[in-house]
């Protein structure tokens, strides 16, 4: 009975998240596709695709801009939507954006001689916190769209030398990627 659990388990783990990724991405060319009107197979897809480009497209022109310049004021205002936007647009941003937040992976150790946390350095320069020679370090969490931001003195920082997506992965897969 406990390999039966213990198989059970495993398959959990392996098919819960490919089939919410699926769910999601289906759900989402079947709701282009009613949008359309039409059931050509895939062409909720292509729709999608031209669809988040044309918006690419039109926020890379001075009108495109300011429109979706207003939108932004908007959503950056309005009480609830406020939290959820700016935090979204923030992550986006720091991955994908001009800004890349998370392309400076290190290893701090948190305590002498203590347990050590891998975590990506955000600011440099702490000195509008009057905090100079300290670091920002963002520590993501495991299995989450969450994290935690430390200051450590600079010095007790330690560049990694691995490619940004292997540091990410490895620490939100819970440290099990990368094997």
């Amino acid at each position: 009975m406990k390999r039966l659990i213990g198989y059970f388990l495993k398959g959990l783990l392996v098919f819960v998240p490919a089939a919410i990724t699926v769910l999601v991405v289906v759900v989402t060319i079947k709701k282009f596709d009613e949008l359309l009107s039409i059931s050509i197979p895939g062409l909720g897809l292509l729709a999608a695709l031209a669809f988040i480009t044309l918006i690419g497209f039109l926020a890379s022109n001075y009108i495109g801009d300011r429109l979706f310049g207003l939108i932004d004021k908007l959503f950056s205002r309005l009480p609830v939507v406020k939290l959820l936007y700016l935090s979204l647009k923030d992550v986006i941003d720091a991955f994908t954006g001009g800004r890349k937040s998370f392309d400076k992976p290190v290893i701090v150790e948190l305590t002498v001689g203590g347990p050590k946390a891998i975590g990506f350095i955000t600011q440099e320069d702490l000195g509008f916190l009057s905090l100079p020679g300290s670091v920002a370090v963002y520590f993501p969490q495991s299995y989450n769209f969450a994290g935690s931001v430390l200051i450590f003195p600079a010095e007790r920082v330690v560049p990694l030398d691995i490619k940004v997506s292997k540091a990410m992965a490895f620490v939100v897969s819970g440290g099990v990627s990368g094997k």
